[in-house]
């Protein structure tokens, strides 16, 4: 099997695609190539000052595609309830990219929920929950799901939420992974039983330079992990290029339920392929303990 490019994502013109955290990094390149391939793209982002600088870079590839820009804060349920209020018609595709990793002192988002799962897992709930009467408009939806191969430091704890008591940094973003995948697999359970037509799936982008290690909300936070650390993972790993291709293949092309990422070297990098799940990422159970959980804690209700 030839390795999968970009060049292989289908005419996307007519679509309307929402890509998180799609500023820098790799939710800028997912956002460059859904819209380089004839999609309507929004980027969702908390700082719409960069928003609008990668939407200009964007434009000035001659992506035949719409790029416009919209505050989100997925820290905050009112600027995730906020964002999908403002939505007006039908959404082809949602891609759940943002995320923040590993601050070194336990943190809190504005709602109370531990910073990561806050983030990485409660808000994109959220946001799929309540924008999901504009996917169930389309004919064909597809909701992706950035996980990552730490989420096989997450275990049966996910459904806790991590507590302050005994916070790890590494754990805990381990644990909002875990909740990013089983999420996706519920979704995608779900939307099968129901009958409708959504396809939910989750990818990861191995491990990539991108400035999420050196984030002030996460391991930046930490001057010198921010600037050497950085340094480091720019030199010995494939830049946002690369790290895009998972999730973008799973956001275009992969079927529902399948876990896509790079195959190469502890799937770190290489081809896209089918990825490995964790042993917790395999418990059907645990899944819908957490999204069920998940509806609790933000009072979001998926009606499919």
């Amino acid at each position: 099997m030839s390795r999968w490019t970009f060049e292989q994502i289908p005419d996307l013109t007519g679509r309307r695609a929402v890509v998180t955290g799609a500023n820098s990094g790799i939710g800028l390149v997912e956002a460059r190539e859904l819209a380089r391939h004839g999609a309507d793209v929004v980027l969702a982002v908390r700082n719409t000052q960069a928003g609008e600088q990668a939407a200009e870079r964007i434009r000035r590839t001659g992506a035949p595609g719409a790029v416009s820009v919209r505050r989100l804060d997925l820290a905050s349920q009112a600027s995730v309830r906020e964002f999908a209020e403002g939505w007006d018609g039908p959404l082809d595709l949602l891609l759940n990219n943002a995320g923040v990793m590993t601050p070194p002192r336990y943190r809190e988002t504005e709602d109370g929920f531990e910073l990561q799962f806050g983030t990485n897992h409660l808000g994109h709930f959220a946001l799929t929950g309540l924008l999901l009467p504009h996917l169930l408009e389309a004919p064909a939806a597809r909701v992706t799901t950035v996980a990552s191969i730490a989420h096989h430091r997450g275990d049966g704890a996910v459904c806790e939420g991590n507590p302050r008591e005994g916070y790890d940094p590494q754990t805990t973003y381990g644990r909002s992974k875990l909740a990013n995948l089983l999420f996706a697999d519920e979704l995608e359970r779900r939307a099968r039983a129901a009958g409708v037509a959504l396809t939910s799936n989750a990818a990861h982008p191995g491990v990539s330079a991108t400035n999420l290690v050196a984030s002030k909300d996460g391991m930046g936070a930490i001057p010198v992990v921010g600037t050497i650390g950085q340094l480091g993972v720019r030199l010995l790993f494939p830049g946002p290029e690369k790290g895009a291709e998972g999730p973008l293949y799973a956001a275009t092309v992969a079927g529902g339920g399948t876990y896509s990422g790079p195959t190469g070297i502890g799937e770190t990098r290489g081809p896209v392929g089918e990825a490995r799940r964790s042993r917790w990422a395999q418990d059907a159970t645990l899944g819908r303990t957490l999204f069920d959980r998940s509806e609790d804690l933000t009072g979001v209700s998926f009606t499919l």
